[in-house]
C-alpha cells in the first residue's frame, strides 16, 4: 500500500496528547501502548482509502491460524496489520508499537516477530514504531538490541517523539 507512510505520518500527528501519555490521578502521566495503539488505529481508519483492497486490523490473534502454526508465527498478536484477510499472498505491513521506555526483552521479542513476519509470513513491510518523548534514545536501544540478533530482514524504524508531531522513519540497522 503506497500511501501507508503518508497515512501513518498524518495519523500520528493527529493523535491527541491524552492518548500519547495517560494522566493518572495522584501520579505522573504514563505511556500506555494499548491506549496509543487504539487511538492510532482510530486515526488511521478515519482516513483509510476506500479504493484499497487492504484492511487495517489491530491486535489480530493468530493462534488458530493453520498456516501460521506451521510457520511458527501463531503466537503473535501484532499491534497492527495491513493485509487481505483470508488471502496469505495479500500480506502488506505488520506494525509493532512500543513506548520510549521499552526494555531489552520487549524490543527483542518485537524485532523477532517483525523479522518472522517479513521472512516466513511474507509481509512486504515491517514497521517498528516508537512513541514517547525519549523515542530517539529508544531508537538507539533498538539498534543495539538488533545488533545482537544477527542479520535481520528490512525493518523500518519510526519515531513519534511528541504529540502534534508526525512520526518519521529513522535509519536502522545496515542503513544507519
Amino acid at each position: 500500500m503506497q500511501k501507508l507512510s503518508e497515512l501513518l505520518s498524518c495519523a500520528t500527528q493527529r493523535l491527541p496528547p491524552q492518548y500519547f501519555q495517560v494522566e493518572l490521578d495522584g501520579g505522573d502521566p504514563v505511556y500506555r501502548e494499548r491506549v496509543y495503539c487504539y487511538e492510532l488505529y482510530h486515526q488511521l481508519r478515519c482516513h483509510w482509502p476506500a479504493d484499497t483492497p487492504f484492511y487495517l486490523n489491530g491486535e489480530l490473534d493468530k493462534a488458530a491460524h493453520p498456516i501460521l502454526r506451521e510457520l511458527g508465527a501463531d503466537y503473535a498478536k501484532p499491534d497492527l496489520l495491513i493485509h487481505q484477510p483470508g488471502y496469505m499472498a495479500g500480506n502488506n505491513t505488520i506494525i509493532e508499537v512500543k513506548s520510549s521506555n521499552a526494555q531489552r526483552d520487549g524490543i527483542e521479542k518485537d524485532l523477532k516477530t517483525l523479522a518472522l513476519f517479513r521472512t516466513k509470513v511474507n509481509y512486504q513491510r515491517a514497521i517498528y514504531l516508537l512513541f514517547g518523548y525519549q523515542a530517539l534514545a529508544a531508537a538507539e536501544r533498538v539498534r543495539r538490541v538488533s545488533m545482537g540478533l544477527g542479520a535481520l530482514p528490512p525493518i523500518e524504524l519510526w519515531v513519534h517523539p511528541a504529540p502534534g508531531e508526525p512520526a518519521r522513519e529513522v535509519l536502522f540497522g545496515a542503513d544507519a
